[in-house]
């Protein structure tokens, strides 16, 4: 089985330690390859060349950034049989999943092609009348990339295509769980006409690879999606050499339920806010919390909805989720769960493996709110179920929380709902839905411990520019 280099100026190298590790499918177990194991030699010569790409990527006027990223759109939709492969068996998505991100990703590359020609400056006004002054944006330089494994093709395109509309340059470190889907993704930039040097990707793990990008003179941004504990120990080392972050890190969102909403439409709603890609969604709602007249009824609906969901073939339609990620996931959600019932909380459906790293659809009601089940992300197909008297309680509940990432609230009174959206703690609030929504032009990120800046369309852009203010005096000194 051949070994994936670490891509390097358009060519796929050895590591230079000479060390590989192994990617296996999360859900069959079956290994799927050998990768050159990067690691502070390797973030060295990314660098460099990163820094003359940059040099070259730069001065491309938009019209041609814009032609690189439309190209890639159209490459990735031409390749997409093959990326379909690689998403179902290294991250372990179940078909309709994988479908959904290679769907969203062109919209991505082309929502950050449109954007390559709106980095627009400013003028203002100045008190002497023969003073010009300007703001221009640039680009910031070279930005490092930490992308995640959930959603290792759609998040890493996001991460990627804005900073490099707006002129810089990359070096990605890719999950270690799913670098392939890395080093394909880059390989379509390439191919669109990126500058060979404008795109690194070095696999590696965190200790010997990605804490070299984070400390690196030549990285001058760092961008995570991550967890919040990845992003304080990222934030904290980027703090100590002056390097700006862009970090959309864990969440632990609420769903709120009112007493006008359909009972069993909520727990549909549910149901697809929570079990899709067995939980690995940051903006999943991990906590749902109901109006007391319609609690019971939802309890049942909602446990109905679990139990009917089908696990089975990632590549049939009608399986709803596949595995987790690893084993420590795993044992991570079991440990939260089996805690949180011995402090008082009911399993209502689910609670075990269902085969290999596949965990059930799980309701768990009464969680204790100091149990780690209910206050910590657990990156798993779990919801906790609460009743709020009313709607100021339900408030007070969802924004009893570390994160603020995203929410829903599902009733028909608009009204109440925009309210209710203003007082919740989260970067983002969907009315009449899930708190799982994307959107390429939307600013996603969070409050709190939920992140630092946001991503999507004009807002990325801005994030990965710097702002320069130029004056000229026209008159007499």
């Amino acid at each position: 089985m051949a070994v994936h280099g670490v891509l390097l100026a358009g060519q796929a190298q050895p590591s230079q330690s000479g060390q590989t590790f192994e990617v296996f499918a999360p859900d069959t177990g079956a290994k799927l390859g050998d990768v050159a194991r990067g690691d502070a030699g390797d973030i060295d010569l990314a660098a460099q060349h990163a820094r003359r790409g940059f040099d070259a990527w730069s001065r491309f006027a938009p019209r041609d950034r814009e032609r690189v990223l439309l190209k890639a759109a159209e490459l990735m939709e031409q390749r997409a049989g093959s990326l379909l492969d690689l998403l179902i068996d290294e991250s372990g998505s179940a078909i309709t999943k994988a479908r959904y991100e290679l769907n969203y990703t062109p919209d991505l590359l082309r929502t950050a092609a449109g954007e390559a020609r709106r980095l627009y400056g400013d003028t203002f006004p100045n008190d002497r009348p023969d003073r010009i002054s300007m703001v221009f944006r640039e680009p910031v330089g070279v930005v490092g990339i930490l992308s995640p494994y959930n959603a290792p093709l759609a998040l890493l395109a996001k991460m990627v295509a804005f900073p490099l509309a707006a002129g810089n340059a990359v070096v990605i470190k890719p999950s270690e769980e799913t670098p392939l889907i890395a080093l394909a993704f880059a390989r379509v930039l390439l191919d669109a006409g990126l500058p060979a040097e404008a795109i690194s990707v070095v696999p590696g793990f965190g200790a010997d690879c990605g804490a070299h990008l984070v400390s690196h003179p030549q990285i001058d941004m760092l961008a995570l999606t991550g967890a919040t504990h990845t992003g304080k120990i990222i934030g904290a080392a980027a703090a100590q050499h002056v390097k700006r972050v862009q970090l959309e890190l864990g969440g632990k969102n609420a769903l709120i339920v009112l007493k006008d909403f359909d009972p069993n439409e909520a727990a549909r709603i549910a149901a697809d806010g929570i079990f899709v890609h067995a939980g690995q969604i940051c903006m999943a709602n991990s906590r749902v919390i109901v109006e007391d007249a319609i609690h019971g009824d939802f309890v049942s609906a909602f446990k109905q909805r679990a139990e009917s969901l089908k696990l089975g073939d990632l590549r049939d339609p009608e399986t709803a989720y596949g595995p987790l990620i690893h084993q420590r996931a795993v044992d991570k959600v079991s440990q939260q769960q089996a805690d949180a019932i011995e402090a008082g909380a009911k399993l209502e459906s689910g609670g075990h493996i269902v085969r290999g790293l596949t965990y059930a659809p799980t309701i768990v009601s009464g969680t204790p709110e100091t149990c780690a089940l209910w206050r910590d992300e657990s990156f798993a197909p779990v919801a906790n179920v609460r009743a709020g008297k009313d709607l100021d309680a339900c408030v007070r509940i969802a924004n009893d929380s570390n994160y603020g990432l995203s929410a829903g609230i599902l009733t028909h009174d608009v009204k109440r709902g925009l309210l209710a959206a203003r007082q919740i703690q989260a970067g983002s609030v969907h009315v009449g839905m899930h708190p799982f929504q994307s959107n390429a032009l939307a600013p996603i990120g969070g409050y709190k411990q939920s992140g630092i800046g946001r991503s999507g369309g004009k807002y990325s852009t801005e994030e990965f520019t710097e702002l320069k203010w130029i004056s000229v005096e026209t008159g007499a000194p």
